[in-house]
């Protein structure tokens, strides 16, 4: 009794009473080398913003949690209080510094125009007024080539700018001095070269938080200070660029040595088992999931739709007007990015499932309802004779009928489905698609890596319209002669 009494009311040590640390969601690409991407050799996410943020948090005493995303969905995901940083070579500027808090600057850059090589026809950012520029929209370097005169063509990352440039799809490029070089050490490209500074004294690079998280900045700030004066941020520094880019006037990055070329076979066999867990774990999961809960409303909203009753007959259809009448990706940005100003903030998969069900739905229910119709009104009378209720026969007599008229179209929703996930990535999963552009943003592979995603999804169409023809023979038995 008194060791019991002891247990009660002695108080428990210290250490099992002090709180865990704060657990920091940090927003990143992991499309953007040498900053922020994806190991070859093991698929880790590493890169200078990635461990400068890490060296930040331990000197803070955080928990890092890193949420990947492209680039002009990091400050909606901020916003919508998805992430609570932003550690992506984000530029100070008037404007971010009016809505955000801007940590101190951990690194100092400058801007460059990239050009074909030997295109003449620039040479300075005055050069850029009427010509075509490919930039992440709402970067820094986007407003640059805009002030410039030119005109944006949107992308996702420096990746797939130097693609189009090479492709003569666009006539330049303004980004960062040290991105640039990285690509030209390590994919040895000698079809684009640079041209000339962006015009602009140097860029500082911040981490990006929100205002209302006055003490997460401080900490932030304090623990920048204190890995630039015990030499941290200099020693990760001279890792990637054989200079210190934490300081002005560092010294000009190295990058002579680059993380080398890969065989585009070593990269796709890096890549394959990547892809196939993003594509069991997420892609066929909310595949399944958004289609059975789609289904469902669907078949709720045909009955709806042919109900006698006007006000529901009229809801159904305004919600299938509303959701054939917008895109899909509207759809995504407003469950994942507009609800949660609102009160209704869901985990990344729940949004993906709720946009997708909804969508399915808004599609699928005029394909039931124009199968319930194709069935005789004779069916409904017969039942009726019998004693059938509504329900009744539906379940027993219309619902059979009608499911081998709705198979056909009903799966080419169901492929359609599964290559809309795709779309994922918006919503900050890492599904099958959003794998290989991962790879391709570190090998530049674009044709070799798509078409090896293409292949997956291809296979499991193959398999889905395999099981649509076996669905179909079982059904033939409900046909009445």
């Amino acid at each position: 009794m008194l060791l019991l009494l002891l247990v009660i009311v002695v108080p428990a040590p210290a250490y099992a009473q002090q709180e865990q640390p704060p657990l920091i969601r940090v927003g990143t690409e992991g499309t953007y080398p040498p900053f922020s991407f994806h190991d070859p050799q093991t698929q880790e996410l590493t890169g200078y913003d990635v461990e400068v943020v890490k060296a930040i948090a331990a000197k803070a005493g955080w928990r890092l949690e890193f949420v990947e995303t492209q680039w002009d969905a990091i400050f909606p995901a901020l916003d919508a209080q998805r992430i609570d940083l932003v550690a992506n070579q984000v530029s100070r500027n008037p404007e971010r510094a009016a809505k955000y808090g801007l940590s101190n600057t951990y690194t100092y850059s400058r801007g460059v125009i990239v050009r074909r090589t030997g295109d003449d026809r620039i040479k300075s950012i005055a050069d850029l007024s009427g010509k075509t520029t490919a930039q992440s929209s709402t970067s820094n370097w986007a407003k640059v080539a805009r002030d410039a005169g030119a005109r944006v063509e949107a992308v996702e990352g420096f990746a797939q700018a130097a693609a189009l440039l090479q492709q003569g799809r666009v006539d330049a490029i303004v980004n960062d001095n040290i991105a640039v070089l990285d690509y030209l050490a390590t994919t040895g490209s000698k079809d684009v070269e640079i041209a000339g500074d962006a015009g602009q004294a140097g860029s500082e690079q911040v981490l990006a938080l929100r205002q209302a998280d006055a003490a997460l900045l401080t900490q932030a700030n304090q623990a920048i200070d204190a890995l630039k004066a015990d030499g941290t941020l200099r020693g990760i520094s001279q890792k990637y660029f054989k200079a210190d880019v934490s300081v002005q006037n560092g010294g000009a990055a190295d990058l002579s040595e680059g993380r080398g070329p890969r065989s585009t076979w070593d990269i796709l066999r890096s890549t394959a088992w990547p892809m196939f867990v993003g594509l069991v774990k997420v892609t066929i999961p909310l595949t399944a999931l958004s289609f059975a809960i789609g289904l469902t409303l669907a078949l709720l909203v045909a009955l709806a739709r042919i109900s006698p009753y006007r006000v529901l007959s009229g809801l159904a259809r305004a919600f299938i007007s509303v959701i054939r009448g917008t895109p899909l990706l509207l759809q995504l940005f407003i469950v994942f990015y507009g609800l949660p100003q609102i009160g209704l903030k869901f985990p990344p998969f729940t949004a993906a499932v709720v946009a997708f069900s909804l969508n399915v739905a808004g599609y699928a229910a005029e394909v039931i309802r124009s199968a319930i119709l194709s069935v005789p009104r004779g069916q409904f009378e017969a039942a009726s004779t019998i004693g059938f209720g509504y329900a009744q026969t539906l379940r027993r007599i219309v619902l059979p009928q009608a499911a081998r008229t709705a198979v056909p179209p009903l799966s080419n929703t169901l492929l359609s489905l599964l290559k809309d996930t795709s779309l994922g990535s918006v919503v900050l999963l890492t599904e099958l698609f959003r794998e290989s552009q991962l790879a391709a943003a570190e090998s530049n592979e674009f044709l070799a890596l798509y078409s090896f995603a293409g292949l997956y999804y291809w296979v499991i169409c193959v398999a889905l319209s395999a099981a649509q023809k076996r669905l179909e023979t079982r059904l033939n038995r409900y046909v009445i002669a």
